[in-house]
Order: C-alpha cells, then structure tokens, then sequence
C-alpha cells in the first residue's frame, strides 16, 4: 500500500517516518511536504481538487496532517468518490474550527470546561470584561494557525486583546467572532487518541510548550517543544478523560449524525486538586506533539490508521510503547511568531546525533543548489529518546547545540521538559 500525507511540517514527517516503518506500506508520498521529506508532491495542502485526482490516480491512503484541508471538507470529498482517508469530516472538523462551536458542543455534551460568552460586537465584548472579577483569556473564534489565544494577566490586556482581533483583524476573518473564557489555572497536558466514530484508542501523554519565552512568557506559538509521556497524567486520570471528555463527545457526535473519525486532540488544564477541564479540542495530531509520541510508539501505526478508516479499531490490540521518554525541542527563525527571514542555509544536520535522536522537518526547502534552507517560522523538532526525561531532554539539547544557520538567526527555548524533569 502506497500512503499519502497532506502537510509540510514537523507533524507530517514525523508521522511519514513513522508509517514509513511498516511492513505494508511501500511508498509515503508528502503533499507539498518539506525539505527533509522526500517523494515531495507539488499540491498545496488546500487544493483539495488536485490532492483528490493524486491520490486517485495512485490509489493511495490518505493522511491529513494539518486543519486547514479538514476544514475545507477534504474528508467528504474523498470519501464521496471512494477513496480512503484518515480525518474528520468537515461536520466534526468543526470543534477545531470554531471555538465558538466547540465550547458550545462542550455545554451540551456536559464536558468539564470554562465559563465562556460569545462575541461579535467589539464594544460589547469590552463592556463583559470591565465586569469580570478576573482577566480572562481572549481566543479568536476560527483557525489561526495556533496562535489566535491570548491569556491576559490584566484588563487593559484582554481590551487590547480585544482590539487587535475585532478592530484591527490581526488574525483576519478568524477574529471576527471571539470567545471570551475563564482562565484556568493549572497544568496543562496533550492528550490525543486515534478514533475510528465509536471505538478511542488513546495514544501515550503528553505535554507541549505553547510560549515563545522560557517559564511560558510571551505570545503563543504553534508550539516550541514537547515531551511524552506527561507525568501529570497518570492512569487515574487517564480514566476520568477518557469518561468525562472523549467518550461524551464520541457518543455526541455521533449521535448528531456526524461520527468523529480521526485524531482526536483534547488540550486539558489538571487543576491542583487533580480536577480536569478542557481548553480545547483539535482534529487532528498536535505539532509538536507528534513527534515524541512517534519516537516512542512500538506498534505499527499504519495498522491503526487502516484500521480506523474501515471502522475496525475496536478489534485491534492496545498500543506498545517504548518505556523511554521523548522530547522534541523546536528550534525557529529569530522573530517567530512575529516577522522573520526565510533563505538561511542550515548548517550542523550533517552531524552525528547517535541513535536516539531524529530531526524532523518543518520549515525548511531545497534552494536551487539543492541545500536546505530556512522557510518558515518554527524550523525543526529535534526530538530524542533518553531513559527518562532528564537523559531524553540532554540528548535533544546536545543535538539542538550542533545546528545554526545565519548570524544567529536561530531561536530554541532552554527549558523544554522542565516539568517533567523537575518531577
């Protein structure tokens, strides 16, 4: 079986590396994919026409990597004409979509999560917050590549927020409608399964580091690093997700005639009581989640997937996991998530990184000479195994230290996997 992966990033190499792994898969072909992938396919990730007469022509499974072509209803129109794919239909792709609709799912599926309002009108969304006791946090209803949530630490903040989504459309036409949340505190953890609309098969734990800065300051990103397993994740609370999160919504959906098929991401904050709620959901793997859970994963995921997409997934065997830790550590353009250069030649990939340790590919292409270059804001994950975190986390640094390019035009967080190490 050949297989195709929608996407360019850090999240579809990984799951290329790892599906190229199996036994039944012959061929992974990437559309457009990156410069560390190969078998590149010049389709854009959004041009749902051409990606359809791909895949058709070579008889290909599909695997959509990003939200973008999930939104756009790749999933209805492959399976239309017959062919095979692994994502949510755009129906169910909604709850990453739309804040505004996931939070309003949650209400009526009786899932854990924040106080919320809904707001079109700028003004009005001001005179709500003047009211609220604390500063909340301020999420642009529609996709905005991760980076559409803005937790405020004042008033003055979540005004501004406010205005720079509604009035000044930093986010576009995602911005246009806004949710208005009670910020949570706690600790945060990633917790996606594979789904097939009845049966959740959950993947190992893990947690991911949102902000730009070291101790989680600054903007959002779509993610400076993450590591699994997630220690604040124990089998206890696994139970009380899988009960009070992913099964509601798995009935839910299904029952409203749009049976969830996919991955299936839950954002939860573990308050420190252990009490869970849920930040937000996402239809598809997390980035840069992905690539710690591929590092550590035993089994054969195309297996999982295949089995997914025919609705089989309750007859398959419970996922084997390495008992070593994973930790990817993202290394971007100096700027991101603001403006930054793109066209530096990478330098220190040609390395030797030892065994335990991948670089996966996110931002980077092939200049006419054939070297990798920079080509976006988050770069590469260089993600590694170790015995624990402590061991993972050095061996991902280690390697981290080999790679630059420009005139330190590069940027990586320092304290990647602190919690877990800390622990």
């Amino acid at each position: 079986m050949d297989v195709l992966i929608i996407g360019s990033g850090g999240r579809e190499h990984a799951l290329g590396w790892k599906i190229s792994q199996s036994k039944s898969v012959k061929k992974v072909y990437f559309a457009p994919g990156n410069g560390g992938t190969s078998e590149n396919v010049n389709i854009k990730q959004n041009d749902i026409g051409k990606l359809l007469s791909f895949a058709k022509d070579k008889d290909l499974l599909t695997i959509v990597g990003p939200e973008e072509p999930l939104s756009l209803g790749i999933v209805d129109t492959f399976e239309k004409e017959g062919l095979r794919i692994f994502g949510p239909l755009k129906s169910a792709a909604m709850l990453e979509a739309s804040k505004a609709f996931a939070k309003e799912f949650m209400r009526d599926a009786n899932i854990p999560t924040a106080k919320f309002a809904i707001f079109t009108d700028a003004q009005k969304a001001k005179d709500y917050v003047r009211k609220q006791k604390k500063p909340p946090v301020i999420k642009a209803d529609g996709l905005a590549a991760g980076k559409g949530v803005i937790v405020c630490d004042t008033r003055d903040q979540a005004i501004a927020a406010i205005d720079r989504m509604m009035t000044k459309k930093d986010f576009g036409a995602a911005g246009n409608r806004i949710v208005i949340e009670e910020r949570l505190i706690g600790e945060e953890a990633s917790f996606i399964a594979l789904c097939d609309g009845k049966t959740i098969v959950p993947l190992a734990s893990s947690q991911d580091h949102k902000r730009i800065f070291d101790g989680d300051k600054g903007p959002n990103t779509g993610g400076m690093g993450a590591y699994s397993p997630a220690p604040v994740i124990d089998s206890d609370l696994q139970g009380k997700i899988l009960k009070h999160v992913m099964e509601p919504l798995i009935k839910t959906t299904k029952k409203r005639g749009t049976p969830f098929k996919g991955f299936l991401y839950a954002g939860i904050m573990v308050g420190e009581n252990g009490d869970l709620q849920v930040l937000e959901f996402n239809a598809r793997m997390g980035d840069p989640e992905c690539q710690p859970i591929m590092m550590r994963m035993k089994s054969d995921l195309y297996d999982y997937i295949n089995a997914a997409v025919h609705g089989r997934l309750g007859s398959m065997p419970p996922i084997q996991w390495k008992d070593q830790s994973a930790v990817c550590v993202v290394m971007a353009a100096r700027g991101y998530p603001g403006r930054y250069e793109k066209g530096k030649a990478i330098e220190g990939l040609e390395s030797n990184f030892g065994p335990d340790v991948t670089v996966f590919h996110a931002g980077t292409a092939r200049d006419p000479e054939n070297r990798l270059v920079t080509n976006g804001g988050r770069i590469l994950g260089v993600t590694a195994l170790g015995r624990d975190a402590r061991r993972a986390t050095d061996n991902a640094y280690s390697a981290v230290r080999k790679i630059r390019w420009g005139d330190n035009d590069h940027y990586y967080r320092t304290d990647i996997a602190s919690r877990a190490t800390a622990r």
